[in-house]
């Protein structure tokens, strides 16, 4: 469970591991501003395939920069329409609060 964190939602015909690809990019990036340590002792996501969902901790430094430089990487790379990004708080990652708006 994360306390804080932002929840990507995919359309159909976005593949998922491609999502999963420019998510690591992220974490390189990430990596890159933090280290390496600290980015494996504060970082934090989940995947749900079935829901073709990706939830990302947000409640470090650390994990705020990696949700910012994914935003941008696949809003670039997929486009506004095919993903839909929000804030979630207190949730169980991925399907536990699907349906829920």
């Amino acid at each position: 469970m994360f306390d804080q964190a932002y929840r990507y939602k995919f359309a159909d015909w976005v593949d998922l591991r491609d999502a999963g690809d420019t998510l690591v990019l992220s974490i390189l990036a990430a990596k890159g501003l933090f280290g390496a340590t600290r980015v494996r002792l504060d970082f934090a996501c989940e995947t749900d395939e079935a829901i073709r969902v990706i939830v990302v901790d947000a409640s470090t430094d650390v994990g705020q920069a990696v949700n910012a430089i994914f935003t941008a990487f696949i809003l670039r790379e997929f486009g506004s329409g095919r993903v839909h990004v929000r804030r979630v708080e207190g949730l169980c990652a991925c399907g536990s609060q699907e349906g829920r708006q």
